[in-house]
Parts: structure tokens; sequence; C-alpha cells
């Protein structure tokens, strides 16, 4: 069997003010959406568009786990890249996430996310993701 390599992406961000919390750091929850947004430049990448997939072949790949370890704090203004990068795709999709600092290349968090795909309207879970989103992830 040849498989391609796994694929990943990165997004380069900065921090706006409206992310902070009151002790002037990136609030946690919004790394979840800063790994959201590597997460889609990935699928978009690797050509799935999810959206698609779900209005024409009725599919959604909701996210079943998440997990985020905080090292460093992001504050306003900080430029940062944020890489998504596909670890699984034949049961699940699992991807790990790192954003670092794009000046100094510091780690700031590491996450982990995964994704299932659920037959629609019957929320029917599936025991395997789809063959072409499995191809097109690098796990053909």
């Amino acid at each position: 069997m040849s498989e391609k390599t796994p694929k990943s992406a990165e997004v380069r961000l900065k921090v706006p003010f409206h992310d902070l919390d009151p002790a002037q750091i990136v609030w946690h929850g919004n790394y979840l959406r800063y790994f959201d947004m590597a997460r889609f430049a990935l699928f978009k990448d690797a050509g799935v568009d999810l959206y698609d997939y779900f209005t024409g072949k009725r599919y959604a790949f909701p996210v079943i786990r998440t997990s985020t370890k905080h090292i460093a704090p992001l504050r306003y203004g900080d430029e940062f890249i944020c890489r998504a990068k596909v670890l699984e795709a034949r049961i699940k999709i699992s991807l790990d996430f790192e954003i670092r600092l794009a000046g100094s290349g510091l780690v700031c968090t590491r996450g982990r996310g995964d994704q299932v795909a659920v037959k629609m309207p019957e929320m029917e879970l599936q025991l395997e993701i789809p063959a072409e989103i499995r191809r097109a992830l690098g796990f053909g």
C-alpha cells in the first residue's frame, strides 16, 4: 500500500484585543478557534470541503474530543503560527495542533482534536472516514 505523507497546514494570525481575558492574555477558549482556522486551512489545501460534503452527501464531521496544553500565553498583538497535522484519517480524523510565536518560534500551545463521520439526517455514526477524504488527507 503506497500512502502519501499525511497532510499539514499552517495559518499565520495576530492576537486581536477582543480575544483577551481580564489578565490581558488570550482567553483559553479562543485557542480552539485558532485550531479550527488551521484545521479548515488543512482541509481546504487537501481539497476537502466539509460544507459541500454535508450539503451534497449528507455527512457531518463533528468534533468529539479536544485537548489543549497551554505552555506560554499569547498576548495582544502577538503574531503566531498555528499548525494542524493529520495523525489519523481511517476510523476518525485525528489532528495535532501547535501554536508558536512567529518571531521566536516559542511553542505556546499544543492540542489535539478528533472528528468522526456521521450520516445525516439519521445521525448514524460511520465506522470509517469516507474513502475520498482518507485519500485526500494522506491515508488512502
